[in-house]
């Protein structure tokens, strides 16, 4: 019964730490708006900018970019890094610099939304 007891207890605490670990994440949305002249140019330092990172950097863990529709100008990135201190490392990053200060020019607006997952184990396949 001890052993049964013990085996719960150390699921349920085991199943905490990593709730806790999750709800370290930091995940935002980027809202941006793009100079129509200059998206092409735009969304060729946002590729190399979002691959680079992704491969390179153990921390993010997420960036998918994606543009509306009906207006192509308006993009919103899915950020998602391991913890506040990745995203801190990430904005050092020569590529990130590269992408921030090659576009400051091309964004009209940004706006940076801090989320809440609401189903925070889930994992995009």
């Amino acid at each position: 019964m001890k052993n049964l007891l013990f085996a719960f207890f150390a699921i349920i605490l085991g199943n905490s730490l990593s709730a806790q670990e999750q709800n370290k994440q930091i995940v935002r949305l980027a809202k941006l708006v793009i100079d129509s002249a200059q998206l092409q140019r735009y969304n060729e330092f946002l590729k190399e900018g979002v691959e680079t990172s992704v491969r390179l950097e153990p921390g993010v863990l997420t960036l998918f970019a994606v543009a509306e529709k009906e207006r192509p100008t308006h993009i919103t990135i899915l950020e998602i890094y391991a913890n506040a201190e990745a995203y801190k490392q990430h904005l050092q990053t020569t590529h990130f610099l590269k992408y921030k200060n090659g576009t400051k020019d091309m964004v009209k607006s940004l706006e940076l939304v801090e989320t809440i997952p609401l189903v925070p184990g889930m994992k995009i396949k």
